[in-house]
């Protein structure tokens, strides 16, 4: 799947449910389900900067392939990481670098976020794209 087809699918999943609360649950349940990261990645390395509460991000490229590993220690944050982890995971460095993440706006997501929690996720968007442009920089010197 493409990252235009998943973020399509997540629009669909969200569009059935109107309520934010239930919404919020739906993001809390995608936290949950979220595979742990690694506690050698639990490092102030692996922090990212701009989020109010603590969220670790690990990524490495296999077979010119990003994935993406993360965990947060609030249930909000933690589903949010865990619906951009969804988006992004398994694309190229030129995918995620160059990709437009439109879903963020259709689910209504930015706007029903506290400012903190909107510049949180603004700083977790940007550090997996940071990521990317990195594993790209290194695939062309290859």
């Amino acid at each position: 799947m493409t990252i235009d087809q998943i973020q399509d699918e997540i629009i669909e999943e969200f569009e059935g449910v109107d309520d934010w609360m239930d919404r919020y649950a739906m993001i809390i349940d995608l936290g949950n389900s979220l595979p742990p990261i690694d506690p050698k990645y639990k490092t102030p390395d692996h922090l990212i900067e701009g989020c109010q509460s603590r969220v670790w991000l690990n990524a490495e490229l296999r077979d010119g392939l990003v994935y993406y590993t993360a965990d947060s220690d609030a249930i909000i944050v933690k589903g949010i990481i865990a619906l951009l982890v969804k988006v992004l995971n398994g694309h190229t460095p030129a995918e995620i670098a160059d990709c437009h993440l439109y879903f963020i706006d259709k689910i209504g997501l930015a706007e029903n976020l506290s400012p903190t929690r909107s510049n949180g996720l603004l700083a977790m968007v940007k550090q997996m794209k940071l990521y990317a442009v990195a594993f790209r920089a290194l695939e062309e010197k290859k």
